[in-house]
């Protein structure tokens, strides 16, 4: 993600960006914590759907799981 992008997310301007980041280094980071954990809870739930189909199809006996 670029600054611009994350400016952008965050509804804030670059400038104020910059300042956060010079005078508050750890709360961007935590910020960028917190959307790389947000994308990692989504690939996992997206894992998990996928997982949820494939049981619901071997229940249906279109696939034979030993």
């Amino acid at each position: 993600m670029t600054r611009k992008e994350l400016a952008d997310m965050l509804g804030i301007s670059l400038r104020t960006l910059d300042n956060w980041e010079k005078e508050k280094p750890d709360l961007v980071r935590l910020i960028n914590q917190g959307f790389a954990l947000d994308e990692s809870i989504e690939a996992t739930k997206k894992h998990l759907e996928e997982l949820e189909n494939i049981k619901a199809k071997a229940n249906n006996g279109k696939f034979k799981l030993k």
